[in-house]
């Protein structure tokens, strides 16, 4: 199958465009074709041994929700003693999620014993399984953008806790907790780049050649 000039540029676009959403989801539903295009699209991602360990949980209940939100600020709370001065009035003023306005939440899980204890390409490297989730997730990223639709990866929150609130079996590993919806705008950079947190780093200077620290004058 060859990919067309206009399928790679729609394919570069939508990579360059993807961002964190926080603040800017609107309450309309996600018709449930488009969510499971988003989903189908997540399975067919890249897993080691083809062993497809990913589990997809929607949450749309507002109880479930707010325990999530819950959650979220008592681990940001915590965060927020982690940064000092400046820094940490800066990351205060900071929006980090969208538990509530976001229609609905989708968590990505990795169950590690799926196919077995022996699985092609996690021999050496037991911990491939989790990347493979991962990969779902950024396929499910980057298929909701195509779509329209923003997301807003919730990392600071426990994963225990999330456990618990979403009654994941305990062999089960959360990998993330996404907030999914249709939204205002799309920034035109990362908002943590917009706002001087951190520059984006020049891909130049992270390229190397043969051996680590090789890299052209």
């Amino acid at each position: 199958m060859i990919i067309t000039k206009a399928e790679r540029d729609a394919v570069y676009k939508t990579i360059y465009s993807r961002r964190d959403t926080r603040g800017e989801f609107k309450p309309d539903p996600i018709p449930d074709d488009v969510i499971m295009r988003i989903l189908d699209s997540a399975h067919h991602a890249p897993s080691v041994g083809f062993m497809q360990p990913w589990d997809f949980i929607i949450v749309q209940n507002p109880d479930i929700k707010k325990q999530i939100k819950d959650g979220f600020e008592e681990a940001h709370k915590e965060a927020a003693e982690m940064f000092h001065g400046e820094r940490q009035e800066m990351y205060k003023s900071f929006k980090l999620e969208g538990i509530m306005e976001a229609p609905m939440g989708i968590c990505v899980t990795c169950d590690r014993s799926r196919t077995g204890d022996a699985v092609i390409g996690r021999t050496a490297n037991p911990e491939m399984d989790l990347y493979s989730s991962v990969c779902a997730v950024q396929t499910l990223w980057l298929a909701a953008r195509a779509e329209n639709l923003g997301v807003g990866w919730v990392s600071i929150i426990d994963h225990d806790l999330l456990k618990e609130i979403l009654a994941i079996p305990q062999h089960i590993i959360p990998i993330a907790y996404l907030c999914i919806g249709y939204v205002t705008h799309f920034h035109d950079k990362p908002e943590l780049e917009k706002a001087g947190w951190l520059p984006r780093t020049p891909v130049e200077s992270l390229i190397h050649h043969d051996q680590w620290g090789d890299q052209p004058e």
